[in-house]
């Protein structure tokens, strides 16, 4: 029998600043789920929403100071006596910051654009965009990183519209469009979703997904 991944379990498992040390860290060969989006577009939040964990991943105010790419555990929802770790979500820094300096964004594009091309055991990606600015220049960089793997037909990407509470239907309909255009271009299986923090609008659907990208 097969079980569902427990988001509301999810514990801190490890942190990792460099790309090289992710074979000597401590993870063990399960499907990975990673968050990524733009510097304050809400990533680290629908982390603790969809684990309903209020400060599991840490959202900082300060654009481009988290730096490490944060590893959470989550288990299954089997009876407890047999209940084991199904699954890690990731959390990765965010990008688009503008007061960096070179050898920083050098630093960025090694981790997070060698982990996202590269890494064996990521089922998919959830990009995590403001949706009153959809799909813009760092957006499409990100993209171009994950595009660069050669299992797009095992890979899945999922746009996550955040704050949608904060534009009306009109603007809503026209952010959803614009993203799904984008996503029909695109080599790998592409899901686009409304969501809001404030209100918790789609965040059921947004643990479905998650549910989904990871194999259950």
């Amino acid at each position: 029998m097969s079980y569902s991944p427990r988001f509301e379990s999810a514990e801190f498992a490890t942190s990792v600043a460099e790309l090289p040390a992710l074979t000597r860290a401590a993870l063990a060969m399960l499907p990975e789920l990673a968050f990524v989006g733009r510097s304050n577009a809400g990533k680290s939040t629908a982390i603790n929403l969809l684990t309903q964990r209020r400060r599991l991943a840490y959202s900082s105010k300060t654009p481009g100071r988290t730096q490490m790419l944060n590893f959470f555990s989550v288990f299954d929802d089997a009876p407890s006596a047999q209940r084991k770790a199904c699954a890690y979500l990731v959390d990765l820094p965010g990008y688009g910051f503008a007061k960096t300096d070179v050898m920083t964004r050098e630093r960025w594009d090694g981790l997070v654009g060698g982990y996202l091309q590269s890494r064996r055991m990521l089922r998919g990606v959830v990009l995590v965009m403001d949706a009153r600015r959809p799909c813009l220049p760092a957006d499409e960089d990100l993209l171009g990183w994950i595009c660069g793997r050669d299992d797009l037909d095992r890979f899945r990407l999922h746009m996550l519209l955040s704050k949608a509470d904060q534009i009306g239907t009109i603007e809503q309909r026209a952010a959803l469009a614009r993203a799904e255009q984008r996503a029909e271009e695109l080599p790998i299986a592409t899901s686009v979703q409304l969501y809001s923090a404030l209100d918790r609008s789609g965040l059921e659907e947004l643990r479905e997904t998650a549910a989904q990208m990871l194999g259950a």
